[in-house]
């Protein structure tokens, strides 16, 4: 008998398995869907919210409303979706940037408002003394916002957090009296100062978006000013075409920001304002940034000419500000008027 080896015939496989790599493109294609979702959901701004304002007695507790205005934006960087970008090596945090420099404006604006806090609205005089909780926070918030260990910048911006709760806290409590906040038309100038000249540069640094040739004019109006380096009559201004965007988003952070603490002026200094008359130009200022961030409807940040057939959101976004900007003019000269 003659034994023959029998051989399975090369049938194509129908319905079998597919090979290794099908699953694996089809795990890469799921992971990148779940990334572009996240990324979408950390990069989402943040609504407008409601001021506090504390009750003493018949009145309201002058200060509260700008402190706890000032902790909660502060607590916005640390607890929103994604927690703070800015100093993040992770996927897909490393790889986002209009949430990073949405914080970056807000982060400027908390400074500011806590360097006036610490160094004018809490003092009666140039000669009195600091409040150390408002020194230990203006340090805090002033770290480097890209720290991601030894120590992180959330780390830092959390105690900053924490003494600015312990001021407010002794803001309220009627038996802690080296806690003071005035509230002063001149206290009130000197921050509008900074918000005046905040407004402005961003401003122009959104107008570049298209490139303008300016006239030099920092020394105008002082016939015996100065300044370290000649410059050219004609200044060519335009903002890098990778840096378009970041300017848009941080200049949507610093009206967010101001949009709030603005609100809380409205109750801290709202016997000045009255007596002022000024009460008006300061809601002209906050209707003008809530027109700012009007939701974007481009899922790109468009960069068109000027009268071109595409929109330019960064004009856009200078046009509210510089109406912002104007109206705080007019109310810092309301403020210094008798």
């Amino acid at each position: 008998m003659i034994l023959r080896s029998w051989r399975k015939p090369n049938v194509p496989d129908v319905g079998g398995s597919r090979p290794w790599w099908w699953a694996g493109l089809a795990g890469l294609a799921i992971l990148v869907l779940c990334l572009f979702a996240l990324s979408w959901y950390w990069s989402r701004e943040p609504k407008v919210f409601w001021v506090n304002a504390a009750m003493g007695g018949d009145s309201n507790v002058v200060g509260y409303a700008t402190t706890d205005t000032l902790i909660r934006v502060g607590n916005f960087l640390l607890e929103k979706p994604g927690g703070f970008l800015s100093n993040d090596i992770g996927v897909p945090g490393v790889f986002l940037d209009n949430m990073p420099n949405f914080e970056f404006g807000v982060l400027e604006q908390i400074r500011e408002l806590a360097r006036v806090l610490r160094n004018d609205y809490s003092r009666s005089q140039s000669q009195s003394t600091e409040d150390l909780n408002l020194a230990a926070a203006q340090t805090k918030f002033n770290y480097d916002n890209d720290s991601w260990i030894f120590p992180a910048s959330e780390s830092e911006y959390r105690d900053g957090i924490d003494a600015l709760i312990r001021y407010r806290d002794a803001l309220v409590s009627r038996s802690e009296v080296d806690a003071q906040f005035y509230a002063r038309a001149d206290n009130l100038r000197e921050w509008l100062i900074v918000v005046e000249k905040r407004l402005g540069s961003l401003s122009q640094r959104l107008s570049a978006s298209v490139g303008q040739v300016r006239v030099n004019t920092d020394l105008a109006g002082d016939p015996a000013a100065g300044n370290a380096t000649p410059r050219p009559d004609n200044i060519d201004v335009k903002t890098p075409w990778l840096e378009i965007d970041d300017v848009f988003y941080e200049a949507r952070g610093t009206a967010w920001a101001l949009l709030h603490f603005l609100r809380a002026t409205q109750f801290d200094f709202a016997d000045v304002l009255e007596k002022k008359n000024a009460t008006p130009s300061l809601r002209q200022i906050i209707r003008e940034l809530e027109a700012s961030l009007g939701s974007v409807s481009s899922p790109i940040v468009l960069n068109g000419k000027g009268y071109g057939f595409f929109a330019n959101h960064s004009l856009v976004m200078a046009s509210y500000l510089s109406r912002a900007n104007s109206a705080v003019i007019d109310l810092r000269e309301l403020l210094a008027q008798g």
